[in-house]
């Protein structure tokens, strides 16, 4: 059996790179394959359910960085809730490369991106919501209380990638952040 020339870590970086610049319908295969550094053939032999199958393995790939990286240091009860939220947010400005990437939820929530994609795009937002809620109700917050907090919190890690792009201003998504952060701080 001949060695891997690419491995899958890069693989899914190329995928989820033109995924979330050009959605699921604006990703050509070429530029699929091009920014995975494989062949289309290669690309299929890989992913035999084309285009949608390797969106799947993005968003599955993906949600398992974020599991790693921000849901368990946001639910570590070791820690203490401060050192939670601080852990969490640098988990975000890993994710979003303070603010240069779209998120992937995003990208993929137009036209047959959503129609395919809709159940992993939902339950990808409630993992965030119910891991910010659970940080609140460590802060004594009320469980309605704390998954209000948590819904501003997406509306604002959410809204600030857009702006930040749109603005061409990375500020405004460390503003948030930095917001957020203080927000639950200051509890």
């Amino acid at each position: 059996m001949r060695p891997q020339k690419v491995m899958d870590a890069e693989i899914f970086k190329g995928l989820g790179t033109v995924l979330r610049a050009r959605g699921y319908d604006g990703a050509s295969l070429n530029e699929l394959a091009s920014a995975t550094g494989l062949k289309k053939a290669s690309l299929y032999h890989r992913f035999p359910g084309g285009k949608q199958e390797m969106t799947a393995a993005v968003l599955t790939h993906l949600g398992q960085w974020v599991e790693e990286h921000i849901f368990n240091p946001l639910s570590d009860e070791n820690m203490a809730p401060k050192e939670r939220v601080i852990n969490g947010i640098a988990g975000i400005k890993e994710l979003y490369n303070g603010g240069r990437e779209i998120c992937i939820f995003r990208a993929l929530s137009m036209e047959s991106g959503l129609e395919l994609f809709h159940k992993q795009i939902s339950d990808g937002m409630r993992q965030w919501i119910n891991a910010f809620k659970n940080v609140g109700i460590s802060f004594h917050l009320t469980p309605k209380v704390a998954e209000e907090r948590a819904i501003e919190t997406l509306v604002k890690i959410q809204g600030s990638l857009v702006v930040s792009k749109g603005l061409n201003d990375l500020s405004v998504f460390e503003n948030a952040l930095e917001q957020i952060e203080d927000y639950y701080l200051k509890m």
